[in-house]
């Protein structure tokens, strides 16, 4: 005879899953808030000064 299905159980892993999703969801949004709002990762540093032009190369 087959176990019966535990639907509790199926429940409240689904109601964990979502309220997780939720949290991250919202720690998202306040570290987003926290940054001033800007929807874009930060570039990377190349250490040049900015609108310095870099070397080219020797010139043939």
């Amino acid at each position: 005879m087959p176990r019966k299905p535990n639907y509790n159980f199926e429940r409240r892993q689904k109601d964990l899953a979502r309220q997780k999703k939720k949290e991250e969801k919202l720690q998202k949004k306040a570290l987003k808030k926290a940054d001033g709002g800007t929807d874009e990762e930060p570039e990377e540093d190349t250490g040049a000064p900015e609108g310095a032009v870099e070397d080219p190369g020797p010139a043939e």
